[in-house]
């Protein structure tokens, strides 16, 4: 369902689903609370509301600023992980050079059907969460025929050969790290928490009597607002390869890797 929403609707069809909703939640709430016990409205309770709301506010906010975080340093943790493999594919591309020319020709080409694979094939299926690793398998497999298949002769080619082979090897576990990327989201005890907590903390303000009624809902509205935007954030970072603030495949466009895209 998260998956389907970040990439069925934009940041700004979020923002009006996540936040409008808590917010007329909040204010339908509040006024029915008023309409049905009128005693809340005097504020008589506002003294022990107002602790509760202060200690179920710092504590919820604690919790939503840790995973806001965690899922922030998530998404450059998969932006670190894209930029490395596809480093490392250019450098295969880059140190080809050094071998004879139809090796040169088998390997570019076998590293170009690798970057086709990952753009291509493998992209979409991470961005459904849905990423399988045998969508890139067979073009990696490439790689390595091209370079089982050759001997190197001269101590130049050695040297490329043995920086070749490096290179591919950091490319299978970054690939390994982008995938299982791809597939993590919050653990369910977190989302029980944030979305849960959100469930608590809106009503809570309820209770706190405003005799003003438009001062009711402003004082409701705000707080629905402010929790609205910190589960869009949460929604939003949850998945570093879906929705608009997805990582995209750039890197693997540029550099060494462009000409496979002319």
């Amino acid at each position: 369902m998260e998956v389907w929403l970040l990439n069925h609707l934009s940041t700004l069809g979020l923002a009006i689903l996540m936040i409008g909703g808590v917010f007329v939640f909040a204010a339908l709430g509040s006024m029915m609370t008023r309409r049905k016990f009128p005693q809340v409205v005097k504020g008589t309770n506002n003294d022990m509301v107002g602790v509760l709301l202060g200690m179920y506010g710092a504590i919820y906010g604690i919790i939503l600023a840790f995973v806001v975080v965690a899922e922030w340093e998530g998404i450059g943790v998969a932006e670190n992980i894209v930029a490395n493999e596809a480093t490392h594919a250019a450098e295969i591309v880059r140190g080809a050079a050094a071998f004879p020319e139809p090796v040169e020709k088998r390997l570019i080409a076998s590293v170009g059907d690798y970057t086709h694979a990952v753009v291509e094939v493998q992209w979409p299926l991470m961005r459904a969460g849905k990423s399988d690793s045998r969508a890139t398998e067979s073009a990696l497999q490439g790689i390595y025929q091209v370079l089982q298949s050759y001997e190197p002769v001269t101590e130049s080619e050695k040297t490329y050969y043995a920086q070749a082979v490096a290179h591919l090897d950091d490319v299978v576990s970054d690939r390994r790290d982008r995938i299982t990327a791809s597939t993590s989201e919050l653990p369910i005890l977190l989302k029980v928490l944030v979305y849960g907590g959100a469930l608590v903390m809106v009503p809570l303000t309820f209770l706190y009597g405003i005799p003003n009624r438009k001062a009711q809902l402003m004082f409701v509205g705000s707080v629905a607002a402010l929790i609205g935007v910190s589960l869009l954030l949460t929604l939003s970072l949850d998945r570093p390869f879906a929705g608009d603030l997805a990582v995209p495949p750039t890197p693997f466009k540029e550099g060494a890797l462009a000409q496979f895209w002319q």
